[in-house]
């Protein structure tokens, strides 16, 4: 492993708060990235193909993966794929293929963010920090996290939301959500009494306003991933329900819709 690829040991005084894997198999986008995290205040490690991820990611357990999909051994998709069957940690894809269906595949597999390669190292720090922040890490010195006011459990139909833990349950049994999902949720069923729309949602859980149409497909695919992880039948969705031309509402909504409206 090149010199600058090695994971950063960090400064004595201080000890970094989280820990980001860059996965690239580009010599120079690794350089610029570990100098830019690092000056960021992150620890850095990195890996050059989707084997080598996958050991290093079982040997660190990083808080966070920088991910390209175009990988030699093994390609981005399928590490994720492999991740995602052991680990909610977040996903940041990065990839020269900015196609729609890229974006969705990428996104279907459980990836909490994409950004098509060429691209700003200051917006993927932005995001990075977005995503360390909704998880309860951060680049500085470790503090203990607040929990959000208004903080409890959550019950919907027969799902129970524990906030706190981060938890949904249907019968006792727990159902696994990625963070993002879980975020998704929790926005959602946190504000009934209104419909909440696709840009502030993309605004609030991943940190940037839509700048093509392409970026609200991130929340129209979560949704769908939620739905087929808590709908009985995704494609006659109860819970979350789609308001054409706006964004979406949970089920309290839309029973306070048909009542104003019958």
């Amino acid at each position: 492993m090149p010199l600058e690829d090695r994971p950063s040991t960090g400064d004595s005084q201080a000890e970094p708060r989280a820990t980001v894997m860059v996965v690239d198999d580009e010599a120079a986008v690794r350089r610029v990235l570990v100098m830019r995290l690092q000056l960021a205040g992150y620890r850095v490690i990195c890996a050059e193909d989707g084997e080598e991820a996958l050991t290093l990611f079982h040997q660190e357990q990083p808080d966070l993966i920088v991910l390209d999909v175009m990988l030699p051994k093994l390609d981005g998709f399928a590490v994720c794929r492999r991740l995602r069957a052991e680990s909610c940690v977040p996903i940041i894809f990065l990839s020269a293929l900015d196609a729609i269906a890229e974006r969705v595949s990428g996104l279907d597999l459980g990836a909490d963010d994409y950004l098509p390669k060429p691209f700003s190292p200051k917006e993927l720090e932005a995001r990075i920090a977005t995503i360390l922040r909704r998880v309860g890490r951060g680049s500085a010195a470790a503090e203990p996290r607040e929990v959000p006011s208004g903080s409890g459990v959550l019950r919907v139909g027969d799902l129970v939301v524990d906030t706190n833990r981060r938890q949904v349950t249907r019968d006792g049994e727990r159902i696994g959500l990625t963070y993002t999902e879980f975020s998704l949720l929790e926005l959602l069923f946190r504000e009934p009494g209104r419909v909440v729309p696709r840009a502030e949602i993309l605004e609030q859980l991943w940190g940037y306003p839509p700048r093509r149409a392409a970026d609200l497909r991130v929340v129209d695919v979560y949704v769908a991933r939620l739905r087929g992880k808590l709908e009985p039948d995704p494609r006659n969705p109860e819970l979350i329900l789609t308001v054409r031309g706006t964004g979406y509402a949970s089920q309290r909504m839309a029973e306070l819709t048909l009542a104003a409206s019958s």
